[in-house]
């Protein structure tokens, strides 16, 4: 298996994972796709999302795959009036990553990163390795604490 930047970033901290790698989709880069190919149950695996807000400011939110963000509240835990995805075709110089493949972990730059207060139901989850086809699984407390992120709501309810 590919040694990516995130871990050996966690390797270095003395943070203890597993890698998982599951063969890739070019057609379906999905996290739901990734949590099927790989066998782990989607409520664990969580996928990060880049956010820009009014302020031009960037924020990094993990939640579960199979969630949608509520941009309202993803606003309010960064402090921005308004906040929106970044387009995918900035996804690469702002954060090093491609789609399928961006981690909270070792990007260019340390953003302020917000995580799905459901990470903490978990001995385990799993976040992109930081290539597609690879996911890391760790303790949330570790990658809470490594990330210096703040864990909350951050997902729309469902039925509405």
């Amino acid at each position: 298996m590919v040694k990516t930047n995130a871990m050996r970033l966690l390797d270095s901290a003395g943070i203890s994972y597993t890698a998982a790698e599951y063969e890739v989709d070019e057609e379906d880069l999905s996290g739901i796709h990734a949590a099927e190919s790989s066998g782990i149950p989607a409520e664990r695996m969580f996928k990060t999302l880049v956010l820009r807000g009014a302020s031009r400011e960037y924020s990094v939110f993990c939640i579960p795959v199979a969630e949608e963000l509520d941009l309202k509240k993803a606003a309010r835990a960064a402090g921005e009036k308004k906040i929106d995805l970044i387009p995918m075709k900035d996804l690469l110089s702002v954060t090093g990553y491609v789609r399928g493949g961006c981690s909270p972990i070792a990007m260019k730059k340390q953003f302020p990163t917000f995580i799905d207060e459901t990470a903490e139901l978990f001995d385990t989850l799993a976040v992109s390795g930081g290539m597609r086809g690879i996911q890391i699984l760790l303790s949330p407390r570790d990658l809470i604490a490594f990330t210096a992120a703040v864990t909350g709501d951050f997902t729309v309810l469902r039925g509405t």
